[in-house]
């Protein structure tokens, strides 16, 4: 039969890895069994774990070729580079072979499935070296079918191997497991896959933008089938012109109902600007466009994630990432503190699930996006207890998150810091105690004009460029940027200064009235010492 009268199989089926050199994103589990085999060191149960879609069963099939493989010569041993022309080779890859038995535990779990297996392991392989089970889905099993096969699989006779596939490890009962050598299968990256996307679309004479097959893999959560399977729809979906089918990054977004990032970032800028109708017309425009509202705030989510990365100073670059997504995401990482990005995560999150639960996606997106632009306008809870200490009006921003275009992360410059004083208790509210402390003891002021401050420490800071952390610190503690700097000149006595200045005449007057003064006459031993409250004093001996 031709290759054109041949039934078509879909690429998830086609382009299974054949040999462990084609299994992508397994590189460690792939030396373990390598060097295990090298040294004859086979375990008599596997176990492969792992998000749907990253070559479980695959593996499975690929360890059975590499332990019956006898090469092209006939004459080989178990490898971990089966040459897939021998006899067992083409058997076990085409699903025929008598020696290699494949069972899905979802349909078959009951106690007497198992017990077939535990008779035919006492039998010698008819052809292969090893005779070898291969029990998709294990966790389905029973647990009187698990215990059913616990002795034989801990004593299995040498000629006997079990391979276990399974998503649910958490359900394989732990005395299962510790008779298994176990390989946790990672999730295949999406640069990988990205790779390995452009790999098949040339094998099948497909031409394929490099941002539509980055979508793909994104979407594909780390799964090499979900992504074949996606790119299989896209290539169906793919217009067709003179030459090959071409798929596009529109086509794929249309296809999978997915908003373009630029959209994202737009939606995210007037989130941030407080521009309550541009925000929601653009939410209209891009449900009128097919985009999904869960979708939406998924994306809206990623790109919080992302400003939080960049600005926790991770290098998130990525080949398909434009110059004006990198530009956005840094301005933002400037502007933002931490405190309004985990605000700002918390919040979409919520409105995330509710979301997806809801009987109206669409307005409860819309809802959520409100809540989350008016409840971040409100002081976090440290600026809060300031406010309400200082007998101060508690109101939302005028507009954005924190009330200045585009971004700023409390309320602005409505009230900042009149004394030094209120700068310490400003830092200690945002959790800046050795900052706050050493400006106490070490902080000798020249000028003090908010938002600018020139200083002189007392002594070496010892964690660095105290300067430029405190301008940084006040800046995220107030949404305004500071100057703060060191100058020369007169300086007023640190804080630390003030107060034993302050004790020490304290002290003075104390020792000065007539009691005192009596009482060390009549006791030449004692002394003025302080108690717990720096106020109260008292005579001991």
């Amino acid at each position: 039969m031709s290759d054109s009268q041949q039934p078509y199989r879909v690429l998830a089926r086609k382009y299974r890895p054949r040999s462990f050199s084609e299994l992508i994103g397994q590189d460690a589990m792939v030396q373990t069994l390598g060097n295990a085999i090298k040294r004859g060191r086979l375990a008599h149960a596997f176990l492969m774990t792992g998000v749907r879609g990253v070559g479980k069963t695959s593996t499975a099939r690929l360890i059975a070729k590499a332990l019956n493989c006898i090469g092209p010569d006939g004459q080989g041993g178990p490898t971990i580079d089966p040459c897939g022309v021998c006899e067992p080779c083409l058997a076990i890859a085409e699903g025929r072979h008598i020696d290699v038995v494949e069972m899905d535990a979802a349909s078959h779990t009951g106690v007497d499935d198992v017990r077939e297996i535990i008779e035919a392991v006492r039998y010698a392989a008819v052809s292969a070296r090893y005779k070898i089970y291969i029990i998709d889905e294990v966790h389905m099993l029973s647990k009187n079918a698990f215990n059913a096969l616990l002795k034989t699989l801990e004593e299995p006779p040498a000629h006997v191997k079990f391979l276990f596939a399974t998503t649910e490890v958490n359900k394989v009962p732990v005395t299962v497991l510790s008779r298994c050598q176990r390989f946790d299968l990672r999730r295949i990256p999406a640069e990988l896959l990205a790779a390995h996307f452009a790999h098949v679309v040339e094998a099948e004479s497909v031409a394929a933008e490099a941002d539509a097959l980055s979508l793909i893999a994104q979407a594909s959560e780390g799964s090499a089938r979900d992504g074949l399977s996606i790119l299989d729809q896209a290539i169906a979906h793919a217009e067709m012109g003179e030459g090959a089918p071409l798929v596009t990054a529109v086509q794929v977004r249309d296809m999978l109902g997915l908003s373009d990032r630029g959209s994202v970032r737009r939606l995210l800028g007037l989130l941030l600007e407080g521009d309550t109708g541009a925000l929601l017309g653009g939410v209209r425009d891009q449900y009128a466009l097919g985009v999904e509202p869960l979708a939406l705030m998924r994306g809206l989510l990623e790109l919080v994630h992302a400003v939080t990365l960049v600005k926790a100073g991770r290098d998130i670059a990525s080949p398909g990432q434009s110059a004006e997504e990198r530009e956005a995401l840094a301005d933002w990482a400037a502007q933002l503190g931490f405190a309004p990005l985990h605000r700002l995560w918390q919040l979409m999150l919520k409105g995330h699930d509710e979301v997806a639960s809801a009987v109206l996606p669409i307005e409860s997106c819309e809802m959520a996006l409100l809540r989350v632009m008016h409840a971040a306008t409100m002081p976090d809870p440290g600026e809060l207890a300031r406010m309400l200490r200082e007998g101060a009006t508690v109101q939302p921003a005028a507009s954005g998150i924190g009330g200045t275009p585009p971004v700023a992360p409390t309320s602005p410059s409505a009230r900042l810091p009149e004394k030094i004083e209120d700068v310490i208790e400003l830092l200690r509210d945002h959790k800046k105690w050795t900052m706050a402390e050493h400006l106490h003891d070490c902080g000798a002021i020249i000028s003090f004009a908010p938002p600018e401050l020139t200083l002189r420490l007392t002594s070496p800071w010892a964690a660095g460029d105290f300067y430029r952390e405190l301008g940084q610190a006040l800046r995220e503690a107030t949404g305004v940027p500071w100057q703060v700097r060191e100058g020369a000149g007169p300086a007023a006595p640190t804080l630390m200064e003030q107060e034993q200045h302050d004790a020490a005449q304290v002290r003075a007057a104390i020792l000065e009235t007539p009691v005192v003064k009596a009482a060390m006459a009549a006791f030449p031993d004692a002394e003025l010492v302080e108690t717990d409250r720096p106020e109260q004093w008292s005579i001991g001996q």
